[in-house]
Formats: C-alpha cells, structure tokens, sequence
C-alpha cells in the first residue's frame, strides 16, 4: 500500500512540474479552461513529458431547460 501510495505521489510531482514549466501556474486568467487544463496536465504526470499535451475547453455553465 506504501508503495502504491508513493508511486502516485511521484506521478502527481510530476505533473505539477510539468504544469509549472508550462507557465500554468503563473499569473493567469482563471476560468474553467485554464483550471482544468492545469488538473488534467497534473494528473497526466509523466506523460506530459511523452508528447501529451491535454487541453480542456469550457463553455460554461449549461442552460437549464425551459
């Protein structure tokens, strides 16, 4: 269980370094977008640095029905 525990630990690392070196974590325009980029390039972890570059598009809320 400590390993598994740790080997997630690592992965999420890093994706946050991965994020980090991709300005995500700078001063930038908060909005679904860009914090959902930032989640999913932290949960991707090392394969960020194997070519994959996840990007989420939000359009907002949705409407509820009339």
């Amino acid at each position: 269980m400590r390993l598994l525990t740790l080997l997630v630990l690592v992965w999420l690392v890093i994706g946050g370094v991965a994020g980090w070196q991709r300005g995500y974590f700078g001063d930038s325009e908060q909005n679904c977008s860009s914090l959902a980029t930032v989640a999913t390039t932290v949960v991707a972890g090392p394969l960020n640095y194997a070519g994959v570059n996840p990007q989420v598009e939000c359009e907002g809320l949705p409407e509820p029905s009339q």
